[in-house]
């Protein structure tokens, strides 16, 4: 039988289905989607195109111990070890949204974001970790969020998980302990239990490439610098828990509710540092070690992990005296679940990288594996952000490697943004915008590539991990030393006004 198509309306959170005729159930979203597009002439982006902004619990809810909230491992790192950050800050007031939602979606509205992406705390819902209490205030807290968001006409991307455990979770050993995806899909069944009548759009995991060097380093929470073994542990548990909550909903949700499923990872794109052969060779390493770890077992047509990794994990480990690899095997059984897990491919992109044959880091660690060296182009324009160099070009390289590796399935571009100290007037910050969404723009129109949704990382300045506020990435600015956290439209906000009534990029940022 041939598939029919059902159109359904992109602006309420829906895309293309395929149906086949023996799948009459409306809403079994198949793994070859495409979206269809109107003509785009004369603008940058369709008007069907999602534009949003994105933040997450942690850096801007504050609250951390009201109405019923648990301890994450945020909460209990910043304050038994203040050192970790920068400038000995932590989350707990934060940007006080916890407080001032209503005014924060006034600010998404002003700008004429229709969407806004927001994680939801674990430990506001799950206190223990576990299903065994629900706190109904924080429940309520994401209940009025959402509410005053559809309000608005603002529609709502909800990420289950943006890198603050619950910390009796971490008291287990955290996502090195495999039983976390049981924990994670019950958390999951209570979210889509409490919220999905009114979100339409999910992501199970934020960046789990950064949640897992919290395993590896001791640059994140939960700090456990356990290098070269429980980065591989904790991502085998991601992976795991991510497909759990993926056929939960698939099973038990999406017939009644509606909606979208996927995940969102993290990349740089890396250029060959040289034409050589050796090179070109280490760039594709590269991006295989970097975004196909996670994007292979999930987005490719055969699954599991990458070969690459696959043979180079096996050899050093072997190398090492060991008996078992330190990369865990998924189960056949496993390999066919999370194969296809996803409705479409979340990405975070920020910056570039060249990379050359060659052995860097400790022994054993992921970057000793990948047998890859990294660098940067010294010409690269910085920011206030070490890593972040303004490299445009790797945007629209990154989108045609995932179009060109994983096939045509739709792209929301989940955060992308630029760092300063928090001055009103950022025009660096424009700037990073229009060049990278200039080279967005050519990847949809010339390249084809199926991107159908943009959110802004932040709309607001906020507390930024280990850098604490001494790192600012909002379109608003966020006055920390007030009591009521004063936002300040930056100049950037004029921006985003005009992209999002025009479609078309802002060239000049004198004219704003």
């Amino acid at each position: 039988m041939k598939p029919r198509l059902l159109k359904l309306c992109l602006y309420s959170f829906h895309i293309l289905i395929l149906v086949s005729s023996s799948e009459q159930k409306v809403g079994l979203i198949k793994k070859d989607v495409q979206l269809e597009r109107e003509e785009m002439s004369g603008m940058d982006f369709p008007k069907d195109f999602l534009i949003g902004a994105a933040s997450a619990s942690y850096q801007i809810e504050g609250a951390w111990n009201e109405d019923g909230k648990g301890e994450n491992i945020w909460d209990y790192y910043t304050h038994k070890y203040p050192n970790v950050v920068r400038d000995r800050s932590n989350g707990d007031v934060a940007c006080d949204s916890y407080h001032k939602y209503k005014e924060d979606v006034q600010l998404l509205k002003a700008v004429g974001f229709s969407a806004y992406r927001f994680s939801i705390s674990w430990s506001r819902i799950l206190p223990k970790g576990d299903d065994s209490v629900i706190n109904e205030e924080g429940v309520k807290y994401y209940s009025n969020l959402i509410d005053e968001l559809l309000a608005n006409g603002i529609k709502p991307l909800v990420t289950m998980y943006h890198w603050d455990l619950p910390e009796p979770l971490d008291k287990i050993g955290g996502w090195t302990n495999p039983v976390l995806a049981d924990f994670f899909e019950a958390y999951a069944r209570i979210l889509f239990i409490k919220f999905g009548k009114k979100v339409k759009l999910w992501l199970t995991l934020n960046e789990p490439f950064e949640v897992v060097h919290g395993y590896g380093s001791a640059d994140y929470a939960p700090f456990v610098n356990y290098h070269g073994v429980a980065e591989y542990l904790a991502a085998h548990t991601l992976i795991r828990a991510h497909a759990k909550a993926y056929h939960l909903y698939d099973k038990l949700f999406r017939n009644e509710q509606q909606g979208l499923i996927g995940i969102t990872l993290n990349s740089e794109y890396f250029f060959p540092k040289t034409t050589s052969a050796d090179d070109v060779e280490a760039a594709e390493t590269a991006m295989q070690f970097f975004l196909g770890w996670f994007a292979h077992p999930i987005y490719s047509k055969e699954g599991d992990y990458p070969s690459v990794m696959r043979q180079r994990v096996d050899e050093n480990s072997k190398k090492e005296g060991r008996f078992k690899s330190r990369l865990p095997s998924f189960t056949q059984e496993e390999i066919e679940s999370i194969r296809g897990s996803s409705d479409f491919f979340g990405l975070n992109h920020y910056t570039s990288r060249y990379a050359s044959k060659g052995q860097f880091g400790k022994v054993p660690s992921v970057e000793y594996d990948s047998g890859i060296v990294k660098t940067i182009d010294p010409a690269w324009p910085g920011s206030a952000s070490e890593w972040l160099k303004v490299v445009p070009s790797g945007f629209r390289n990154l989108v045609n490697w995932i179009k060109r590796e994983y096939g045509d399935k739709p792209i929301i571009v989940t955060e992308n943004g630029f760092s300063d100290k928090g001055e009103l007037i950022d025009d660096d910050r424009i700037n990073y915008y229009s060049s990278y969404l200039k080279e967005l723009s050519k990847s949809i129109k010339e390249d084809k590539c199926n991107v159908i949704g943009y959110f802004a990382w932040s709309i607001m300045d906020n507390f930024e991990w280990c850098k604490g506020y001494t790192e600012r990435f909002g379109i608003y600015q966020v006055d920390f030393t007030s009591p009521d956290r004063k936002r300040t439209p930056k100049k950037s906000v004029k921006f985003f006004q005009k992209l999002v009534e025009t479609r078309i990029i802002p060239e000049d940022v004198n004219t704003l």
